[in-house]
C-alpha cells in the first residue's frame, strides 16, 4: 500500500507541474493550450541537445549536469510559450472560442512534427539516467533521486504559488482573471502579464519534460500528447483555473494512476483515470477546489 501510494504522489508530481500551466492560462484568457504538453516534450528535447552539448560534465557530475541543464530548459521552454502566444494566440483573443481551440491543436501538431522533422522519429535513450540508492520507508521503496526530483517539483509549485498569491505580478494575474477590462482600465499592462503568464507556464512544463527524461531515459515527440491529456485531466480533477486546486488534482490523478494499475492492470491505467475524469465531470464539474462562477456578457 505504502509503495502504491508514494509511486503515484511521485506521478502526480509531473502532473501537477505541466496542469498548472493549463491552469494559469485557462485562468486569465480561458483559453485550453492544448499545445502545452508540447512544451513538456520540447523541454525533453531541449535537454537532450544540452546534455549531449556538455560532454564530460554529464558523465563525472550527471545530477549537477541535470541540474544546469533544468533550468536552462526552462529559460528554453518559457521563450517558447512566450513565442507561442504571441505567434498563435494573441490576435485571436478576442475570436470566438472555437477558433482559438483549433489554433490550439494546430500549435500542438506544429510543435510535434517540427520536433520530428529537426530530432527523427525515433526515440532518443536520455544521456544521464538517474538511478542509485535505495531507501526503504514504511515498506516503500524510494530512492534519492526520486526524493531529489519530487523535492524540485514541490519548491517549483511553492513557489508558483507563493508568487501568484504575494507578489504584485500575482495580483495583475489575478486582476486580469477577474476582469480584463477593468484591469485595463487600472493601468495593468495586459499583454505583459499575460505572455509572462506564458512563461512561467511553459518553463514548469520544461522542468517536468526534463525530469521525466532524466528518471524514465526515453523520450520521443510525441511523448507530450498523453502527459498534456494527463495535465488537462488534473487540472478539471482539482478545478481548473484554481492553482491548489491544480496541484491536488495532479497528486490525486497520480494515485487513481497507481491503484488502477496495481488493480485492473497497466494496460488500464488509462482507462481508470480518464474514467475517473468522466466521474468528476458528472458530480462535480467545477473540480474538487473549483468554485462555480457566472459569466459576464
Amino acid at each position: 500500500m505504502s509503495q502504491l501510494i508514494w509511486n503515484g504522489l511521485f506521478v502526480g508530481s509531473f502532473y501537477a507541474l505541466v496542469a498548472l500551466g493549463y491552469s494559469m492560462v485557462y485562468g486569465i484568457i480561458k483559453l485550453l493550450n492544448f499545445a502545452h504538453g508540447d512544451l513538456y516534450m520540447l523541454g525533453a528535447f531541449s535537454g537532450f541537445a544540452m546534455l549531449g552539448a556538455m560532454g564530460g560534465l554529464v558523465k563525472s557530475q550527471s545530477l549537477l549536469a541535470l541540474f544546469i541543464v533544468l533550468l536552462l530548459a526552462m529559460l528554453t521552454t518559457g521563450l517558447s510559450g512566450v513565442v507561442l502566444e504571441r505567434v498563435a494566440y494573441r490576435r485571436l483573443r478576442r475570436a470566438p472560442r472555437l477558433s482559438l481551440l483549433i489554433t490550439a491543436v494546430g500549435a500542438s501538431f506544429a510543435l510535434e512534427y517540427g520536433t520530428r522533422i529537426v530530432a527523427g522519429p525515433n526515440p532518443k535513450v536520455y544521456p544521464v539516467r538517474l538511478g542509485g540508492t535505495t531507501l526503504h520507508v514504511f515498506g516503500a521503496r524510494i530512492t534519492v533521486q526520486q526524493l531529489a526530483l519530487m523535492g524540485i517539483a514541490i519548491v517549483l509549485m511553492v513557489g508558483l504559488n507563493t508568487l501568484v498569491m504575494r507578489s504584485r505580478q500575482g495580483r495583475a494575474m489575478r486582476a486580469i482573471a477577474l476582469d480584463p477590462k477593468a484591469a485595463l482600465l487600472m493601468g495593468v499592462n495586459v499583454d505583459k502579464v499575460i505572455a509572462r503568464t506564458f512563461f512561467i507556464g511553459s518553463a514548469l512544463a520544461g522542468a517536468a519534460g526534463v525530469m521525466a527524461g532524466g528518471y524514465y531515459g526515453k523520450i520521443d515527440f510525441l511523448m507530450g500528447f498523453i502527459i498534456g491529456l494527463k495535465a488537462f485531466t488534473a487540472a478539471v480533477i482539482g478545478g481548473i483555473g484554481n492553482m491548489q486546486g491544480t496541484m491536488l488534482g495532479g497528486l490525486v490523478l497520480g494515485l487513481l494512476e497507481s491503484f488502477g494499475t496495481h488493480w485492473l492492470g497497466g494496460e488500464w491505467r488509462d482507462v481508470f483515470a480518464f474514467g475517473c475524469l468522466i466521474l468528476f465531470l458528472t458530480v462535480r464539474p467545477t473540480g474538487l477546489l473549483g468554485e462555480r462562477v457566472t459569466e459576464r456578457v
